[in-house]
């Protein structure tokens, strides 16, 4: 950040956590909105897929190991559908009252899955709808980023393995280019999108989230 920034209300705020499956950003999200709440800050927690009822049945369809046959331009159309449900369904109604939106996993989720993961051009399949999308883009979004041994070990401790969903079944090379995909965004984004190093303890890596919070709004 650069120094002598105006710091900004959180009031209205966006704030999105993105990362590889593992990597601990729902717990990260959760925690960061609860401390906000404790501040008196009126939070909206959301996640996607699955942030409103309509968003909840589209989950169980995308992340369905059975569904392998599911077609990437359907996957890709089902996961804006449900982001044009969230959006108008509950994101903007949220801002516009001034709400602070904590959201677990947003459109840079789709860039970095289903465009580098998956290879797809998102302008070809859905052009209008990503464009949409990009005019409610967050103001800042904390981009977990955690090896693949380490997620992957996380996900073992919870218990959870390959066939608890669709895409945790998906290939290293597809996790691998996730990941990039993640870090391309990265680059291509460095006043919105902060890196954290997920690979320490929760502890401090909520630590690591409210410095960087501080930063750049007035709390």
């Amino acid at each position: 950040m650069a120094a002598g920034r105006k710091k900004r209300s959180l009031k209205g705020a966006f704030i999105t956590f993105e990362g590889i499956d593992g990597c601990g950003k729902t717990t990260q999200a959760r925690r960061l909105a609860k401390a906000l709440r404790k501040m008196g800050v009126a939070v909206r927690e959301t996640r996607e897929p699955g942030g409103t009822q309509i968003g909840r049945a589209l989950r169980k369809i995308l992340l369905d190991p059975g569904n392998s046959r599911l077609a990437a331009d359907a996957e890709l159309l089902l996961y804006l559908a449900d982001r044009t449900q969230h959006l108008t369904e509950l994101i903007r109604p949220a801002l516009k009252a001034g709400e602070t939106v904590v959201c677990d996993r947003f459109h840079d989720a789709t860039v970095a899955y289903q465009g580098s993961g998956r290879g797809l051009d998102l302008k070809r399949v859905a052009g209008r709808i990503t464009a949409e999308i990009a005019r409610c883009a967050p103001k800042l979004t904390f981009w977990l980023d955690v090896s693949l041994e380490a997620a992957k070990r996380r996900m073992g401790k919870r218990g959870r393995s390959g066939a608890d969903s669709r895409l945790d079944g998906e290939s290293r090379a597809f996790h691998e280019r996730v990941r990039r995909g993640y870090a391309v965004l990265y680059r291509e984004n460095p006043r919105r999108i902060v890196r954290i190093d997920a690979a320490p303890g929760e502890d401090e890596v909520a630590a690591a989230i409210w410095r960087e919070l501080e930063k750049r709004y007035d709390l």
